[in-house]
């Protein structure tokens, strides 16, 4: 049975989300306020945080990266700001998922599942023991690290599912459709996701969109990682 922090400061939804996810065999534990919701997770353990962004002490962004900095607990956002720059912000602050209000427990329900699939997929399988090498790139995937160069990389959990599933590739094109059920556990979604995570990866990994090295987007394809193509080096008399 899993277990689930409802961070909600209106009494209502919050009493009406605790009926409705009790009902569906969760086990939830509630607070009004994002100090309330630290000292929670601080304490007890949770498969699961719906975390509200309009809460009366913090704004939740800020909650987010507060509880980002002692767990890696997976946080589905849920927010009434249908705004497509403040979803991208709250996924690189260390979101799992969102929902814009108003949302149904069946849609809720719906997405915690799939988060807590993706969570005890990538700690419940066993991690190939070899470490995978792409040029300069070294995977380990049972440590979950990963370098560049001999630089440790400081990669999310995402981020580093989305690299090592890929490197594990190197060359092939992988249809988002497969990252979708591969590295996110889920039939479908939104390409933004891949997209925002991608751009990350790129970005720690010193490289563009427009002038890329390991990561390449074919359009209306999908995405491969592969070596850099270091230019020949002239021959020298």
């Amino acid at each position: 049975m899993a277990s689930v922090l409802v961070v909600e400061d209106d009494q209502f939804v919050r009493s009406a989300l605790i009926r409705q996810l009790t009902e569906a065999s969760y086990t939830v534990r509630s607070v009004g306020t994002a100090l309330e919701a630290l000292r929670e997770v601080a304490h007890f353990r949770f498969d699961v945080v719906v975390l509200d962004l309009g809460l009366p002490d913090l704004d939740g962004s800020e909650a987010l990266k507060m509880l980002r900095g002692i767990t890696d607990v997976p946080v589905i956002i849920a927010t009434a700001r249908d705004d497509e720059a403040e979803i991208v912000r709250l996924l690189h602050a260390g979101a799992d998922d969102y929902l814009v209000k108003p949302f149904s427990v069946e849609h809720l329900t719906a997405r915690m599942a799939a988060v807590l699939r993706r969570a005890r997929a990538g700690s419940g399988e066993a991690a190939p023991t070899t470490e995978i090498r792409v040029g300069g790139l070294a995977i380990d995937p049972l440590r979950r690290q990963a370098a560049l160069d001999g630089t440790p990389l400081d990669l999310t959990r995402r981020e580093f599912d989305l690299l090592a599933f890929l490197a594990g590739r190197p060359g092939v094109v992988v249809p988002r459709r497969e990252l979708l059920a591969e590295v996110w556990q889920q039939a479908y979604g939104d390409d933004q996701t891949i997209d925002v995570h991608l751009s990350w990866l790129r970005r720690k990994l010193g490289e563009t969109a427009a002038r890329p090295r390991y990561l390449h987007t074919l359009r209306g394809v999908g995405v491969k990682l592969e070596p850099p193509h270091e230019p020949p080096q002239e021959h020298q008399p």
